[in-house]
C-alpha cells in the first residue's frame, strides 16, 4: 500500500541517521520521534556504553520498555528492527568503533545527530573537556569518514555565550581555543586543573557552558570541508505532547526544582520573578532538531558562516518565573507527590539575606533534626548529604533565573516560515496554541509518574498527607519562631525588663 509522505518525511525516506547520546533524555526523545514520524527512513544507527554491568544491546531493550515506545509497538512494531545498536563511547577514540562497525557506519550514514555530552553544570573541567569537546571532535573525525554525508547536526546549548547581551544566531569568538585546552587537560594534573578552573571559565558560570561555547568554534572550523549545523535549545523541559504529555526521565533545570519544591526539599530559591523564564519543550525542541538537515537541503548558495539555530519559543509565549513558580506552587498541593520531606510551601527571592535566612532555617536545620534523629533510631542519615546537593544545584541555576536573555532566533523562525501545513502539524515547532497551565500540569504529573515512579492512582492518599504535613509544618514553624523570638528577647535582656515592670507593677 503506498503512503503518501509529507516532503520532510519524503526526505529522510532511504536515508541512515546516526546519533550520539540516544540513551539521554533528548536523545530518547529523538529516536522516538524519528522512528515513529520518519518511518520510511533506512535505519537508524547508535551508539551506547555498557553501564552497571549491562550491555549496549541489554540496555537498548530496557529503553524499549518505557512508556515513550508504547506507540511505536501499537502502532509500528515493524520500525524497531531499523535500530542497530553498537557497543561505542564518545570518550574513545573513532567514538569506540571499529573493523565491520567502523565500516557500516562510515560507508551509510548520511546525518549524524551529535548530542552525548555530559549535563554536569558542576562538574569538573576535565570531564567536560573529554566529554563536550574531545568528545565532539572525535565525532567529528568519525564523519569526516562518512562517504554519503548530508548534515552533521551539533547539538549545543543557547546559553553558550553568556557575556552577550543579545544572543544571535552565529559563533562567537573566544579567547581561548579548543586545541589550546584539549592539550592542556592532557598533560595537567586533575588538581591543579581544579585550581585554574574558576580563572579559566570567566565569564562563564559553569563546566558545562565553557565546554560547549568551544565546541561550537571546533565545529565552526570544520564548516569548509563538512556540512556541519549547531542547535542551540534553550532549558529543555517536559514534553507537550510526543511521545506522551509532561515526558521526562531527569530531575534537570525546572523539573527539578518543581519536584524538590514539591517534596519540600528546596524552600527558597534565589530568582527574579519578573524574569521570562527560557525554556523549550522537549518534543518541540527535538522536531526542531529533524527539520533542521530538511531546512538546509534547499539552500542553493552555501552561506559564508556555519548555519546556527537557537530552538527557543516565541517571545509572547515566555512566562515570567514567578508564574511559573505560582503556578507550579499551586498544581503541586492539587497534584502532590507521595510522602515529601516536608509541607511544599517555598518561595523565590531576589533577597540574599532573606534567601540565608530561609535557607538555614527551614532547609539545613530540618535536615540536621532529621538526620539527628535517624541517628537515634539507628537508620542511615542522608538528609544532609540531600541538602548539600539541592544547594549546590541552587547555586548553580541561579546565574541562569537572575539574568535577562535575549536571544534571537530568526533561522529557526524561519523554517516555521518555509513548511508546508502537513509538515507544522506532523513537526510541530510553534507553541503559541499551547495552553501555558494545562503544560504546567502535565509537567507537574510527568515528573511525578515518569522521574519518582509515583501512579496518578496515589493522588487521593497523597493528599490526605499533604493535609497532615501543613498541619506539622504550621506547628513546627511556630514553636521554632517562638523559640527564636525567646532566645532574642532574653538576649537582649527583654524579658527581665518585662519581669522587673510587672514586679514594680504589683
Amino acid at each position: 500500500m503506498t503512503v503518501d509522505l509529507s516532503p520532510v518525511q519524503e526526505y529522510y525516506k532511504d536515508k541512515t541517521i546516526f546519533i550520539t547520546g540516544a540513551s539521554g533524555f533528548m536523545g530518547k526523545v529523538l529516536l522516538e520521534k524519528l522512528l515513529y514520524s520518519c518511518h520510511s527512513l533506512k535505519e537508524v544507527i547508535i551508539i551506547c556504553r555498557p553501564k552497571r554491568g549491562k550491555t549496549a544491546e541489554t540496555r537498548l531493550e530496557e529503553m524499549y520498555k518505557l512508556p515513550i515506545f508504547q506507540r511505536i509497538k501499537d502502532e509500528r512494531p515493524h520500525m524497531l528492527k531499523k535500530v542497530t545498536i553498537y557497543q561505542g563511547d564518545v570518550t574513545f577514540d573513532l567514538l569506540g568503533l571499529s573493523g565491520d562497525s567502523l565500516k557500516h557506519v562510515t560507508e551509510n550514514t548520511n546525518i549524524v545527530f551529535h548530542m552525548a555530552a555530559t549535563l554536569k553544570l558542576e562538574g569538573n573541567l576535565r570531564d567536560a573537556i573529554d566529554m563536550n569537546l574531545v568528545g565532539t571532535k572525535r565525532a567529528l573525525a568519525v564523519a569526516k569518514q562518512m562517504k554519503n554525508l548530508e548534515a552533521f547536526i551539533h547539538l549545543s546549548t543557547a546559553f553558550c555565550n553568556c557575556d552577550q547581551e543579545v544572543m544571535y544566531e552565529k559563533v562567537y569568538e573566544f579567547p581561548h581555543k579548543p586545541e589550546d585546552l584539549i592539550r592542556m587537560a592532557e598533560w595537567m594534573d586533575v588538581k591543579t586543573l581544579d585550581t585554574i578552573t574558576p580563572d579559566l571559565l570567566k565569564p562563564h558560570p559553569n563546566t558545562y557552558t565553557y565546554s560547549k561555547r568551544l565546541a561550537e568554534i571546533l565545529v565552526r572550523d570544520h564548516y569548509e570541508s563538512m556540512p556541519v549545523i549547531i542547535a542551540r535549545p534553550s532549558i529543555v523541559t517536559p514534553a507537550v505532547a510526543e511521545p506522551l504529555p509532561g515526558w521526562v526521565d531527569n530531575m534537570n533545570g525546572p523539573t527539578g526544582v518543581l519536584i524538590g519544591a514539591g517534596k519540600g526539599v528546596i524552600r527558597s530559591m534565589i530568582c527574579n520573578g519578573e524574569l521570562r523564564s527560557e525554556v523549550i519543550p522537549v518534543d518541540i525542541a527535538i522536531n526542531g532538531l529533524i527539520l533542521l538537515p530538511y531546512h538546509n537541503s534547499f539552500v542553493e548558495k552555501r552561506s559564508l558562516q556555519i548555519p546556527v539555530y537557537n530552538l527557543t519559543v516565541d517571545d509572547a509565549k515566555k512566562r515570567t518565573w514567578k508564574w511559573i513558580m505560582d503556578v507550579g506552587r499551586d498544581l503541586g498541593k492539587k497534584y502532590p507527590f507521595e510522602v515529601g520531606l516536608w509541607y511544599p510551601d517555598g518561595n523565590i527571592t531576589s533577597s540574599k539575606l532573606y534567601h540565608t535566612f530561609c535557607t538555614i532555617m527551614f532547609m539545613w536545620l530540618p535536615a540536621y533534626i532529621i538526620d539527628f534523629l535517624l541517628l537515634i533510631f539507628g537508620q542511615r542519615r542522608f538528609m544532609v548529604r540531600v541538602q548539600t546537593k539541592v544547594s549546590m544545584g541552587l547555586e548553580v541555576l541561579q546565574f541562569f533565573t537572575t539574568r535577562n536573555w535575549d536571544f534571537k532566533s530568526t533561522h529557526f523562525e524561519q523554517i516555521y516560515q518555509e513548511l508546508d501545513e502537513t509538515d507544522r502539524q506532523i513537526f510541530k515547532i510553534n507553541s503559541n496554541d499551547v495552553d501555558d497551565y494545562e503544560y504546567m500540569k502535565q509537567s507537574i504529573l510527568g515528573g511525578r509518574q515518569y522521574v519518582m515512579k509515583e501512579p496518578l492512582t496515589s493522588l487521593p492518599k497523597s493528599r490526605i498527607q499533604l493535609r497532615f504535613m501543613y498541619v506539622l509544618d504550621r506547628i513546627c514553624k511556630t514553636l521554632i519562631m517562638t523559640g527564636l523570638l525567646y532566645w532574642s528577647s532574653q538576649k537582649l535582656g527583654l524579658i527581665e525588663l518585662v519581669r522587673n515592670g510587672l514586679f514594680v507593677s504589683k
